[in-house]
């Protein structure tokens, strides 16, 4: 039942074809070992080559010893395995731990992709991580990008991110590995609530389950798979107003500014969003306040009036046109909408 439901998942997002190679993240950690067997069990029926990335961070003391298992568990599966490390601490990089260890993560399957020319990475993230991140961003304050969570499939720098494990409940991991009695590896820090996540995770989770209604993970689940239909629905409609960018990471792009007046707020919002990520690569940074305040610039600013923001971009106001630009290239007259 267990590999059945990853299968319609599959189907259902289409996110593994025929002959692709998929690479597996596996930190050691329950749900990328869920996930491994699960492909490893699937990979002949559905016909597709499967590798095995792990990137031991130097963050723990015994991190060896989860570099070592996953090691072993790729030889005992006869899967190919690449493995990386680095020391997060002594790196010269801004910002909290686990966002730099997020990043590198990040590069490193993207780098280990790149040179076995997979075609698809696997993550396994499940039912109950969708629902965690939905209350962090609720929290945090998020539109309707924000709610869409954690998609299925998504495509990243070229590279095509899917999750299989995404409809299956924590439970249904743990009962599934106890069955075929495979003891993974644990993080002792995810049981601390030092991070954000931690805390949603052992506290508020439980909290609303409890008191409030003991199907929550599934309720907010599908609020994010809810909010990513009517997002690509508004996704499809912009892009066909503005089609997308031909040159590649532009450092301008350039509004009619009566055409971006006489959107829906919805369409406008949307469109905004659309140009800083284009340039940025991401939307991390760009919070509701930057658009209330470039939506001001829009309808009450004088001409020439400038709005920064995050990631060293900005947006200047002129007679006829809406600029989003990075703040060195503010000279440059790259056009792209008009």
């Amino acid at each position: 039942m267990f590999l059945q439901k990853i299968k319609q998942t599959i189907r259902k997002y289409n996110l593994i074809q025929e002959n692709d190679t998929v690479l597996a993240a596996v930190s050691g950690g329950p749900d990328s070992v869920a996930l491994l067997y699960s492909l490893h069990a699937l990979r002949k029926i559905l016909k597709f080559n499967l590798y095995v990335a792990h990137l031991d961070h130097g963050l723990r003391e015994d991190s060896i010893k989860d570099r070592e298992y996953v090691l072993d568990l790729a030889k005992k599966l006869k899967l190919p395995a690449v493995i990386g490390r680095l020391d997060i601490r002594e790196l010269p990089e801004e910002g909290s731990l686990e966002e730099i260890a997020r990043k590198k993560r990040q590069e490193f399957l993207f780098r280990v992709a790149k040179r076995i020319k997979a075609t698809k990475i696997a993550i396994g993230h499940n039912c109950d991580d969708q629902a965690e991140t939905v209350l962090m961003r609720i929290i945090r304050g998020s539109g309707l990008y924000g709610l869409n969570a954690i998609l299925p499939k998504r495509k990243i720098e070229g590279f095509v991110v899917i999750r299989p494990l995404i409809e299956i409940p924590r439970k249904e991991i743990e009962r599934y590995l106890k069955k075929k009695r495979i003891i993974a590896r644990i993080d002792k820090s995810n049981l601390e609530d030092l991070y954000f996540r931690n805390k949603i995770r052992n506290k508020l989770l439980p909290l609303l389950e409890k008191d409030f209604n003991p199907n929550i993970r599934g309720v907010l689940a599908n609020l994010a798979q809810t909010a990513a239909m009517d997002y690509d629905y508004l996704l499809e409609r912009a892009n066909k107003l503005f089609p997308p960018i031909p040159t590649p990471n532009p450092k301008q792009i350039k509004f009619d500014l009566y055409k971006l007046s006489r959107l829906h707020p919805a369409m406008l919002r949307l469109s905004l969003r659309l140009a800083y990520n284009r340039i940025k690569g991401d939307l991390r940074k760009l919070t509701f306040q930057h658009l209330k305040e470039i939506e001001d610039l829009i309808f009450n600013r004088p001409f020439n009036s400038i709005v920064d923001l995050p990631g060293n971009l900005c947006v200047v106001k002129k007679k006829k046109n809406l600029i989003f630009s990075t703040r060195k290239s503010r000279h440059l007259h790259i056009s792209y909408i008009s």
